[in-house]
C-alpha cells in the first residue's frame, strides 16, 4: 500500500495540529544542539546528547509518544530516539576506546563519524516532517 501523507501501513488515524507542531519543536531542540556543537566547543554528538535542549526533546519525546501511535508522526518519535540511544551508545563506545593510547584515533573517529550521523538524522527527519512524510522503521 502506497503510503499518503497522513496514513502509514494500514492505520488511517491522523495526527492532531499539536502533534504535528510538538514533533516539529523536538526538531528544532535537536536542531539547536546540533548547531550549538557546530559553533561551540563541544562536539556535534556531545552537544546533541548532553545539552539541555536535546535532553528537553527526548522527555518531551517519551511523554507524547502514546499519544502518536498509529499516526505517521510515530515513525518520527522512533527516528528521534533511536537517533538520541544510539548517539549515546557509539559516544560510550568512544570512551571505551579512548582509554587506551592506541584508541585515540579511533575514539577521535567514531565521534566525528557518530556526528555527521546525528546532523544526518536530525536533517533528513525534520525535512520528511516538513512533507508530512513518514520516516522508514530502521
Amino acid at each position: 500500500m502506497a503510503d499518503t501523507p497522513y496514513t502509514v501501513a494500514n492505520t488511517g488515524t491522523r495526527p492532531s495540529g499539536g502533534q504535528l507542531t510538538l514533533t516539529h519543536v523536538m526538531y528544532a531542540l535537536h536542531a539547536f544542539a546540533v548547531i550549538t556543537g557546530v559553533l561551540g566547543s563541544a562536539t556535534i554528538v556531545v552537544s546533541f546528547i548532553a545539552s539541555l535542549p536535546s535532553i528537553a526533546a527526548v522527555v518531551l519525546n517519551y511523554w507524547n509518544r502514546g499519544a502518536v501511535r498509529g499516526t505517521w508522526l510515530d515513525s518520527h518519535f522512533r527516528w528521534q530516539l533511536r537517533t538520541f540511544w544510539f548517539a549515546v551508545l557509539w559516544v560510550a563506545v568512544a570512551l571505551l576506546f579512548a582509554v587506551t593510547v592506541i584508541g585515540l584515533p579511533l575514539a577521535f573517529g567514531a565521534v566525528v563519524v557518530t556526528g555527521l550521523w546525528v546532523l544526518y538524522r536530525v536533517a533528513r527527519g525534520w525535512w520528511a516532517l516538513s512533507q508530512r512524510q513518514p520516516l522508514p522503521v530502521d
